[in-house]
C-alpha cells in the first residue's frame, strides 16, 4: 500500500481510510471504538489502510491539526503489582510507584505553562488503539518505555510532537532518560568496596527494558573495575513487581550455594519483595544478605530495613518531556534532543549503611 500516500491531503481523513480499505465511514468508526464489533479480517485491513495513510482518528480533528487543544498526553505500561502490601486486591496507586512520579512532574509542569494532562495506562493487548485515541485529544504525547508498538508510534508521530521516556535514546524523536549505567555502578561499587562485598546477585527485569538492561551494565562495569568475574547475565529475571521480586529472591536463595552475600534488584518494588523473601526463610538484611533496589520510591523509607537505592528523578523526567513537547510546539524543524538526567546513591540500611 505503500502508493497510497501520495494521492492524498496532507491530513487524511476517515473518507480517505473508508475508501481506500473498501468499507463503510461507520466501519472504520467501529473499528477504532468497538473493534470487537468488527470481523477480524475488515479489522485489519482498516488498520493497515489507516498506518500507511498516517490517519489518527479525532473527535476534534480542527483543534489536532492547529494544535490548540491545551492538552498533553502521557502513555504508560499498566504496573498493576497484585503483591502491593501483601494483599491481592490491594490499590497500588497508594505507594506511589515510579509512574505516579512522572506523573505528578508531568502535571506539574503542563498546569505552569497552561495545559492539563492526559493519561492513559495500555493493557493487554490494545495499547495501539489506545495512543491512536490519544492522539487524536492533545497537542504533543509522552510515552513511557515500550508502551507502544513501533509502527502506532511512527504513525501517531505524523501528526503531533512525541517524546520518548525510559527508552533507548531515538536520533528521530526527542526523548529522556535518566543515567542508569552511572547510578547502577556507583551502587555497585559501593556494596563491592566499601562492604567487602564479593558474592552478589542482580535480579533483572524483563530482557526488553531499556532501564533494566542499562542498569545491569552499570553492574557489569563494577564487577570489571574490580577485577571481580564478569557475569554475563542477570541471576535472575522478573517482571517489576513485588510478587516478582519475592519469587526471584525465593528461586536464588534456593539455588545458589553458597548463597549470595547481596541482591541487587532492578528497581525498588522487586527490592521491596526480595526483603518480604528473607523473612519468610528467617534470614535478615543486612545481616545475613544485604539488598538493594533502584528508583528511589517513597516506599523504600517506609520498609523494615530502610532500602538503600539510587534515587532516579522521576518528577523530572515529566518535567522534562512538558519543556521538550513545548520546544517542539514551538519549532517543528528543530532537531531531536535527547536529554540525561543525573542519580543519586542513597545509602540506608538494608546494606548496612546508618540509615539518613
Amino acid at each position: 500500500m505503500g502508493h497510497l500516500g501520495g494521492r492524498l491531503r496532507s491530513t487524511p481523513t476517515v473518507y480517505d481510510v473508508a475508501e481506500h480499505a473498501g468499507v463503510s465511514i461507520a466501519t472504520v468508526s467501529r473499528v477504532y471504538r468497538s473493534p470487537a464489533t468488527v470481523r477480524v479480517e475488515t479489522r485489519e485491513r482498516v488498520l493497515a489502510v489507516a498506518r500507511e495513510l498516517g490517519y489518527v482518528p479525532s473527535g476534534s480533528a480542527r483543534g489536532l491539526a492547529s494544535r490548540t487543544t491545551g492538552v498533553l498526553g502521557l502513555c504508560f505500561p499498566d504496573f498493576h503489582d497484585t503483591e502491593a502490601e501483601g494483599a491481592p486486591d490491594a490499590d497500588d496507586a497508594e505507594l506511589m510507584l515510579y509512574v505516579d512520579e512522572v506523573i505528578r512532574g508531568m502535571e506539574r509542569a503542563a498546569r505552569r505553562h497552561g495545559y492539563a494532562l492526559l493519561i492513559a495506562a495500555s493493557v493487554a493487548g490494545g495499547p495501539g488503539q489506545s495512543v491512536s485515541d490519544m492522539a487524536g485529544r492533545v497537542d504533543g504525547l509522552a510515552v513511557l518505555a515500550q508502551t507502544v508498538p513501533e509502527d502506532e508510534l511512527d504513525v501517531v508521530a505524523r501528526r503531533l510532537p512525541v517524546v520518548m521516556l525510559a527508552n533507548p535514546p531515538d536520533r528521530a524523536r526527542d526523548h529522556v532518560e535518566v543515567a542508569n549505567f552511572d547510578g547502577q555502578l556507583a551502587l555497585t561499587r559501593h556494596l563491592i568496596k566499601d562492604h567487602g562485598l564479593r558474592r552478589l546477585a542482580f535480579v533483572g527485569g524483563p530482557e526488553d527494558s531499556p532501564d533494566g538492561e542499562a542498569r545491569f551494565r552499570g553492574y557489569q562495569a563494577a564487577h570489571l573495575a574490580a577485577g571481580l568475574p564478569l557475569p554475563d547475565r542477570p541471576d535472575a529475571r522478573s517482571d517489576l513487581t513485588q510478587a516478582g521480586g519475592r519469587l526471584a529472591a525465593q528461586a536464588l536463595l534456593d539455588r545458589l550455594s553458597p548463597r549470595p552475600q547481596a541482591l541487587v534488584f532492578a528497581n525498588d518494588q522487586m527490592a521491596v519483595g526480595g526483603l518480604h523473601a528473607l523473612g519468610e526463610r528467617g534470614l535478615r538484611a543486612p545481616d545475613d544478605i544485604a539488598v538493594t533496589g533502584f528508583d528511589g520510591i517513597p516506599l523504600g523509607r517506609l520498609v523494615t530495613p530502610t532500602l538503600t537505592t539510587v534515587r532516579q528523578p522521576m518528577g523530572q523526567l515529566g518535567e522534562q518531556a512538558v519543556a521538550l513537547l513545548l520546544a517542539r510546539l514551538a519549532d517543528h524543524d528543530r532537531p531531536p534532543e535527547a536529554r540525561v538526567l543525573a542519580t543519586t546513591l542513597t545509602r540506608r540500611a538494608s546494606c548496612g549503611c546508618a540509615d539518613r
